[in-house]
């Protein structure tokens, strides 16, 4: 029988409730349980997919295909659970659902109201993505407070009182801000936070305070009395500088103990040994590499979290300190490539529409022309695809039909038919609806005998990650060949997977998203690799690119 551990936010956003929940499932984890996840997310979107990632961050894609919140990386990189469908609910998906029961009658001509049709969908969709799981972990987005978020806290708050207090948690994050101009440590915030929690109906049962520093004893208990928490309960969690940390800090404050005291759950000792050689082999490198991200959105870097994150998990299994230099690839159309002189490895990362593409292509030539190891990925793979095309292969204008629907060589194009990886056929036009129209999920990808790719992977047949509309048209497969393309990996259905370049010291673009299924602990053999490639190239091992 499943418990729950309901996790919210007060003062402010972006305190690292996702960060939380998955280092709490970290714990429980190593402990023995097994976990599930869930995110609960207010906007009115049905999921993330057609969001800026200006405004949204990255779009995760999982296992089976569904965009979803960033914070779901963060559970696949901290925990061993798959996520999926179920894992991620959105107020729009939940009334979406609502309406369609509405239309089809199924309420048998009932008024339908928040209370209890919404609440009662929000409560069906936190068991369904539970399944059989020991505990499950249940974030709710947004801060206590916001009007959005109302009814999925009414909805946790409903569960609280028909499971009973035994297997049901509530836990609170909040801010603990620290005034230097006098020098005080503020627990008003946190009380006015709770207060606004216990003013709809939950008493949390325990409190995470975020802070600059660790919290002294007396506003410890300053906070237990006023908020009625017990004084054991209000956990200090203090700034990192390393995420992979989180867990044996929070571990050592007794978070994971308070929780399975009040499921009642007897439990062998926590052993984080994994996150004890993942933090020491992150902190003792007997290398370092300069790795240039040439990508579109910057300004943001939770846009490439997880393959900033992958990056540096290839430093981790390699002992390599990887020092990622975000460059914005408009940049580079206004001042050429000088910013990426010294750089050891060039990254070139997904993403949509014609901006800056024309920097990508140059940071490829770069990267071409020189021998520096290129890691390409999804629109990385692409622009490769593009500048070898037009520089190699002597396709003047090739383009893909994203950006230029009349080029006179559509070297990429819109795939309009493919195969999912149960077998079935989607199908797509230029008039499609753009959220949830892409080729999405874990396909299979044979890797050619013989290949750097099969090489880097250690075997022919792979399953990895994929969210895109745009693929290599095949028609210009042959000519890109014989130029000296080489496209070492296929889907099922013959689309273009990975490419690379045989007279190029480290040259690899993948289709798919790699990032999205590497985690601290294993790694990604893609990342790995490139890293890897990356210290040959600055100690000299690496041989010269061929002349082109």
């Amino acid at each position: 029988m499943t418990s729950y551990v309901f996790i919210t936010g007060g003062v402010v956003s972006s305190l690292g409730k996702g960060i939380t929940s998955a280092c709490l499932g970290a714990i429980l984890e190593s402990r023995g349980l097994t976990i599930s996840m869930i995110k609960l997310d207010p906007y009115i979107n049905v999921d993330p997919g057609t969001m800026s990632p200006f405004q949204h961050g990255e779009v995760f894609v999982t296992e089976d295909g569904s965009e979803t919140d960033l914070d779901l990386g963060h559970y696949e990189r901290f925990i061993r659970t798959t996520t999926g469908r179920n894992s991620n609910f959105t107020t729009g998906r939940i009334y979406e659902t609502v309406i369609g029961k509405e239309r089809r009658g199924d309420y048998l001509g009932a008024t339908v109201q928040v209370i209890p049709h919404i609440t009662d969908e929000i409560k069906e969709s936190i068991r369904r993505g539970a399944g059989d799981a020991d505990v499950c972990l249940v974030e709710i987005g947004g801060t206590v407070g916001d009007i959005e978020s109302l009814p999925f806290l009414e909805a946790i708050r409903q569960m609280g009182v028909e499971l009973g207090h035994d297997r049901v948690v509530y836990v609170h994050l909040t801010l603990v801000p620290y005034i230097k101009t006098s020098a005080e440590i503020k627990t008003k915030p946190t009380q006015h936070s709770v207060k606004e929690l216990r003013s709809i109906g939950i008493q949390p049962d325990i409190l995470v305070c975020r802070s600059e520093q660790q919290l002294p004893q007396e506003q410890r208990r300053k906070i237990a009395l006023f908020t009625n928490v017990p004084e054991k309960a209000v956990i200090s969690a203090t700034d990192v500088d390393d995420l992979y940390k989180i867990p044996a800090m929070m571990q050592r404050e007794g978070l994971d103990e308070i929780v399975a005291s009040q499921l009642r759950l007897e439990l062998a000792p926590a052993d984080l040994s994994e996150w004890d050689a993942v933090v020491a082999a992150k902190q003792n490198p007997d290398g370092e590499v300069n790795v240039a991200m040439v990508g579109k959105y910057v300004d943001l870097r939770d846009s490439y979290i997880s393959l900033s994150e992958a990056l540096l998990h290839g430093g981790i299994h390699t002992r390599t300190r990887v020092n990622i230099h975000y460059i914005e690839s408009q940049d580079i159309e206004a001042r050429g490539t000088s910013c990426l002189h010294g750089m050891d490895g060039i990254v070139v990362p997904g993403g949509f529409g014609d901006r800056g593409i024309e920097g990508k292509i140059q940071a490829v030539r770069f990267a071409r022309e020189n021998g520096i190891p290129y890691l390409g990925i999804c629109l990385g793979m692409q622009v490769a695809v593009i500048e070898f095309a037009r520089n190699v292969a002597g396709l003047d204008g090739a383009q893909s039909t994203e950006f230029d629907k009349s080029t006179p060589h559509p070297v990429i194009a819109l795939i309009t038919e493919w195969q999912t990886s149960a077998g079935a056929v989607e199908e797509r036009d230029e008039d499609s609806d753009l959220g949830g129209t892409m080729r999405l999920g874990a396909q299979s990808v044979d890797l050619a005998k013989g290949s750097l790719a099969a090489s880097i992977y250690g075997k022919r047949q792979i399953r990895e990650r994929h969210r895109h509309r745009y693929e290599v048209n095949n028609h210009y497969r042959e000519r890109l060949e014989q130029a000296g393309l080489r496209f070492s990996g296929l889907s099922v259905d013959d689309l273009v997977e990975m490419i690379e370049l045989p007279d190029h010291p480290w040259f690899v673009a993948s289709q798919f998203h790699p990032e999205f299924t590497s985690n601290p602990r294993d790694g990604h053999p893609l990342f790995t690799g490139f890293v890897l490639a990356a210290r040959k190239h600055k100690s000299g091992e690496l041989p010269r690119a061929a002349e082109g």
